[in-house]
């Protein structure tokens, strides 16, 4: 994509996170596991878990206004939302227009986008073309996710992974030479059986994978996803990087889809990148699907490790499966 006169990045940020708190001794209880197994295996120690009777698109109101808040914007000034989810609580409306009416962002065109954990990266690709064209001036993302909703919690392989959370981001013009430098996005629809969360129609294949009863959960082909997020990641962080002129020595930190500690780490071998360059928070919070990076990158951002100018890449990847990554000079 050729330059703009100004530049396209993140105005505010904001992000929200369930009360509930499940631990690894709480699962202990449930499956057959151990604080121990889960720690080594996934470096996850604890989880946000929505309550039964709480919707999903809660987590995304809220994170919405706290990131208009930080961008002095309000609810008006929206032209356009976008809500990236792979567990919406209506198939219509959609999650994006419930979150239009609870904020009330009158003037706003609304839907919503499924590419599972690589969301927020998608969304940035479509939300920077729409401001860069002067079609829209200011974009909501919404990144909410309730995955708890989907999960098996008998299935010891799943259930210690996941998490509930949203995470949102204002996106409009910014200074020249800040803000998104680059964006990658990708998908392999050949790879897509390897992580399924059935909906209105069920194969005899996916229903076969899953214990009776549990039809509409989360399944996933740990070994397989696991190879190929460890090799995606490598080759989305230096793609986006590639795109923007740039090499890892230019940046200050990676802010990584935060599926599994040993995945991270993985990919940080073959980047050969130290651990200290790579933020995670994925011991407090699990998986959260395309909420991961935006809560990981709110958190960041307020923890003032990060100042104006400095470069970040966001890389993730997730189910369908898809991958996605994004190259930040920090605009704020």
């Amino acid at each position: 994509m050729s330059n703009s006169i100004s530049g396209v990045g993140i105005l505010g940020i904001g992000s929200c996170l369930p009360e509930k708190v499940l631990t690894n001794y709480d699962l202990e209880k449930m499956v057959d596991t151990s604080d121990e197994w889960i720690t080594k295996r996934t470096g996850i120690s604890e989880r946000r878990i929505l309550d039964d009777d709480t919707p999903t698109y809660g987590l995304g109101v809220t994170a919405a206004r706290k990131a208009l808040e930080d961008a002095g914007l309000t609810a008006e000034q929206i032209d356009l939302i976008i809500v990236t989810t792979e567990v919406p609580d209506y198939l219509t409306p959609s999650t994006a227009c419930i979150i239009q009416r609870e904020i009330g962002a009158v003037n706003a065109a609304a839907f919503d986008m499924n590419a599972a954990c690589s969301g927020f990266a998608y969304a940035l690709t479509i939300s920077r073309q729409f401001i860069e064209t002067g079609f829209y001036k200011h974009i909501l993302i919404v990144c909410c996710e309730g995955l708890s909703k989907v999960t098996d919690w008998k299935d010891r392989n799943t259930c210690i992974l996941f998490g509930d959370g949203a995470g949102a981001a204002v996106i409009g013009k910014v200074e020249k030479d800040y803000g998104i430098l680059s964006t990658y996005i990708g998908a392999d629809g050949n790879l897509g059986h390897n992580i399924t969360v059935p909906c209105c129609f069920i194969s005899d294949t996916d229903r076969e994978k899953r214990l009776n009863g549990t039809e509409r959960t989360l399944w996933m082909d740990g070994a397989e996803v696991f190879k190929f997020a460890v090799k995606i990641m490598e080759e989305a962080s230096l793609k986006a990087l590639e795109l923007a002129g740039m090499t890892l020595d230019d940046i200050k930190m990676i802010v990584p889809h935060q599926a599994n500690i040993r995945i991270v780490d993985g990919a940080a071998k073959r980047l050969k990148v130290p651990s200290e360059k790579i933020y995670t928070n994925l011991q407090k919070y699990g998986n959260i699907s395309s909420a991961s990076i935006v809560v990981a990158l709110d958190e960041l951002i307020k923890s003032g490790a990060v100042r104006k100018g400095d470069n970040l890449v966001l890389v993730g990847f997730g189910g369908g499966l898809t991958w996605g990554s994004a190259v930040l000079k920090w605009n704020k």
